[in-house]
């Protein structure tokens, strides 16, 4: 009896020293190490690719989608996630997630109409006008997680001659700035080019402002 007691009172001691060491190990010291080797060599990174205006105040995040109600703005993909974001309600975030709706889904083909008439509407101005067909695939299409903070340059070009008008600039001015915040395939050969609507419509706000002053 007393063989057992002591047996079964050593593998305890062995477990919970292994249980010492390891919470030490993987919840102390490793995402320490992690941590400090990320804010080493990736800090913009490891602190969520942090965008900042030209005063140097945070406005966002590269990664991260926003939503802009003012038309004078480039505007992003519709955003049909999981609902809006209490905790910041100045950018509207949607919290991630998909519509879960099938291609012949009858709410979902009522959205893309919706917001393919949107899209026309908003951005046919007194010389322009946009025709359905011209209205590409991501300007009335969320992306799987309704944070995407890109668009495609065509969707990014559709929309110059209404950004040039709200904004008092030439149309010339506004669609250099799309090229310039035109990203190309990664190696040439992976993904789609795309435009961070965010870092754009911070080009696009110093380019008012200059006009402006």
């Amino acid at each position: 009896m007393n063989n057992s007691v002591g047996s079964t009172g050593r593998v305890l001691w062995a477990g919970l020293r292994a249980l010492l060491v390891l919470t030490v190990i993987c919840g102390v010291l490793y995402p320490l190490a992690v941590t400090g080797i990320a804010q080493a060599a990736f800090p913009g990174k490891a602190n969520g690719s942090e965008v900042e205006d030209a005063s140097g105040r945070v406005v966002g995040s590269e990664l991260i989608g926003q939503t802009y109600e003012d038309l004078r703005w480039f505007q992003p993909r519709p955003s049909r996630g999981l609902g809006t974001n209490t905790v910041n309600t100045r950018y509207k975030l949607i919290l991630s997630g998909a519509t879960n709706r099938s291609g012949d889904n009858a709410e979902l083909i009522q959205w893309v109409k919706e917001a393919k008439a949107a899209v026309v509407k908003d951005n046919s101005t007194a010389d322009y006008r946009v025709k359905p067909s011209d209205v590409p695939a991501d300007a009335v299409t969320s992306s799987g997680s309704g944070l995407d903070p890109h668009i495609s340059p065509e969707y990014a070009k559709l929309q110059v001659h209404r950004v040039a008008e709200r904004n008092h600039l030439a149309v010339a001015q506004v669609d250099r700035l799309v090229a310039a915040h035109t990203d190309g395939r990664v190696l040439g050969f992976i993904g789609e080019p795309r435009v961070n609507v965010l870092q754009l419509n911070i080009a696009l706000g110093e380019l008012a402002k200059g006009r402006a002053q």
